[in-house]
């Protein structure tokens, strides 16, 4: 039976950290789940996610998105590479190939 939400700190689960671009912020979240972790780089303009990014979706809500695979912490992340992205998200600039650490710029 459900029984109410309480407030957790289990930072085993999750870990959170912010990235500075310049004067602006890249919220950055690594949630562990049963065997691998989901890894998302937020900024005001879209995002970077892993392997857990439906890419079709991305595109039906016409997000700026781009995705990255192999990773299991917002380290890995940084140090990642693009894998694909949206239409949304090439027209920021953010293209396959392109180092995650230059794609913020980009979102932020």
């Amino acid at each position: 039976m459900f029984s109410g939400i309480y407030p957790s700190t289990n930072s085993k689960m999750l870990k959170k950290k912010i990235i500075k671009i310049g004067n602006k912020r890249i919220e950055a979240v690594a949630i562990k789940l049963l065997s691998k972790s989901f890894v998302l780089l937020r900024g005001s303009r879209g995002y970077v996610m892993c392997g857990y990014l439906d890419m079709k979706v991305a595109q039906k809500f016409q997000d700026a998105a781009a995705k990255i695979v192999g990773v299991a912490s917002i380290e890995d992340a940084l140090k990642a590479q693009i894998q694909t992205c949206t239409p949304q998200a090439r027209r920021l600039g953010i293209k396959p190939g392109q180092p995650v650490k230059e794609a913020l710029r980009f979102i932020a």
